[in-house]
């Protein structure tokens, strides 16, 4: 992975799966990303994926952690809106679709989790 790379993650885990499990699958593959230091330009979460920078997220340290090594977590607003959530982000920032078409539309290689 390069730094042209944006990671998107649309739903409450990684893949359709039962929730537990699609915890585990996306905290490990974020904790390979960072261990690695195979840092994307940027991840961006929406749909049900916004539960996942909120409080209680079995994910957020590395979300927060991807953030300290300058990877831009898009959090998409209107989805943090919807589910009643924006108050509780703590990882990366809100931003509106603008931002995500951007960061996509800059990146080299978009990948769907």
């Amino acid at each position: 992975m390069d730094a042209n790379t944006v990671i998107v993650i649309n739903n409450n885990g990684m893949g359709v799966a039962e929730t537990t499990l699609a915890h585990k699958l996306v905290a490990t593959y974020l904790n390979m990303l960072d261990l690695d230091d195979r840092l994307p330009a940027a991840v961006c979460l929406y749909a049900e994926g916004v539960k996942l920078a909120v409080g209680g997220s079995p994910v957020l340290e590395e979300l927060q952690s991807l953030a300290a090594k300058g990877v831009r977590i898009i959090v998409c607003t209107t989805c943090l809106n919807h589910f009643g959530l924006l108050d509780e982000l703590q990882a990366g920032t809100a931003g509106g679709m603008k931002d995500i078409v951007e960061a996509q539309a800059a990146a080299a290689k978009v990948i769907t989790l």
